[in-house]
């Protein structure tokens, strides 16, 4: 779960979820340069663990919408915690320590 956790995209798409359901086309322009494939393959991820709901609606054109599930709301508290740490302390971090 750590591993999931951690993925840079993993997180970034919990915390673009975390305002309410969101269309695959909404959530790749919130996370801007991530490709489709790699959105599909962290949604799925997501999915399989639990974090992220995937309703499909039965419409013309197909309508999908991706949203937390109680443990992925769960799991957004620690992450916002984890980039507030990171935003009060990025002036602190050695030359180099990837972070950006």
């Amino acid at each position: 779960m750590l591993d999931l956790l951690a993925n840079k995209w993993s997180a970034l798409a919990l915390g673009a979820l975390e305002g309410g359901p969101q269309r695959f086309g909404s959530l790749r322009t919130r996370l801007q340069g991530i490709s489709p494939k790699v959105l599909t393959q962290t949604l799925r991820r997501l999915e399989e663990h639990g974090l992220v709901d995937r309703t499909v609606y039965p419409a013309v054109p197909l309508h999908v919408e991706y949203a937390l599930t109680a443990l992925g709301r769960d799991a957004c508290e620690p992450l916002a915690a984890l980039r507030t740490w990171v935003e009060h302390n990025i002036g602190r971090f050695p030359v180099g320590a990837g972070v950006a």
